[in-house]
């Protein structure tokens, strides 16, 4: 809607944002301005995609581009897409904020090491896109995270120095089918990956320094009842241990994503549990990376 800038400037945003999208049948990426969006891979064509640009560290070229451009696309005028569509790997940190580890009520202060689970791309959708309910089951849930993008890759990157490896931040709704991450003993990947059940975005926010992730505040609100809210100075495994601890095992590489842990307050926690339905607007917001906003539809 034409109204999202205003609404992001309530989140401390500052400077040029970068999003993909899809418009006449094409994926795009580019800037987003308080007018709308500056179309810029036709100017790059040896970055593929947003990928692209941050493995070769492009995101001041691209705000170079960028100034002085007249906008392409105003808002509504395309679809938004996930920021990368196709990164190599999508790891999520499970459990990982204090009250919703005591959910579990198994009398662990906190674990010793972070439960982590993969997603896909295509379980994803972009920002004012509909998540999809399936019609296999109706516990449709939300989960409202911050995920790093991965800019620097490694192996075994140093946690005094892991933030130095972040390209840059969004938004994360985790959606998840509840009753299918209980489908085997010890895995929730089939519950994490229905196509369309979560959403990233809207855009990205280049990362600069510490302050923009080691202690910002997060919601999550449902038909604009607040249903979650913490902060990330909270959160028993920081970002910079997740990058740590996750390039022990596999190499991170540039456009890697990392969905960061959401608080408690999910759909499936209330009595009876509420969740997600046709018409229910789903609004992930956190300070410095703005809103992301998301509807439901059945499949």
């Amino acid at each position: 809607p034409e109204d999202i800038w205003e609404q992001m400037k309530g989140f401390g945003m500052l400077g040029v944002r970068f999003a993909t999208v899809l418009a006449g049948g094409e994926r795009l990426y580019g800037a987003v301005t308080d007018a709308g969006f500056v179309a810029l891979s036709e100017d790059f064509p040896q970055w593929h995609s947003l990928r692209d640009v941050i493995a070769a560290e492009g995101f001041g070229v691209l705000e170079a581009a960028a100034q002085g451009r007249a906008v392409t696309h105003r808002f509504g005028s395309f679809v938004w897409d996930i920021p990368v569509p196709d990164p190599e790997k999508i790891i999520c940190v499970g459990v990982n904020f204090p009250d919703r580890n005591a959910e579990y009520r198994d009398g662990q202060e906190a674990p010793p090491n972070m439960s982590l689970f993969p997603r896909f791309a295509r379980s994803f959708v972009g920002h004012e896109v509909p998540l999809t309910r399936p019609p296999e089951t109706p516990q449709l849930d939300y989960e409202g995270e911050i995920a790093v993008v991965i800019g620097k890759g490694g192996r075994r990157i140093p946690e005094a120095r892991a933030l130095d490896h972040i390209a840059a931040l969004t938004l994360c709704n985790e959606g998840t089918l509840r009753d299918w991450v209980r489908h085997a003993k010890f895995n929730v990947t089939q519950g994490k990956n229905w196509d369309g059940s979560g959403a990233m975005g809207p855009w990205l926010v280049p990362f600069r320094n510490g302050a923009q992730i080691v202690d910002v505040g997060l919601e999550t609100r449902v038909n604009g009842e607040l249903r979650q809210s913490d902060r990330t100075g909270r959160m028993l495994f920081p970002v910079a241990r997740q990058i740590a601890y996750i390039s022990t095992f596999t190499t991170l590489v540039a456009g890697d994503i990392i969905v960061t842990g959401t608080p408690t307050g999910a759909g499936a926690r209330f009595d009876p549990p509420r969740w997600l339905v046709p018409g229910d607007v789903i609004e992930v917001q956190a300070e410095g990376i703005g809103c992301l906003r998301n509807g439901v539809r059945d499949e």
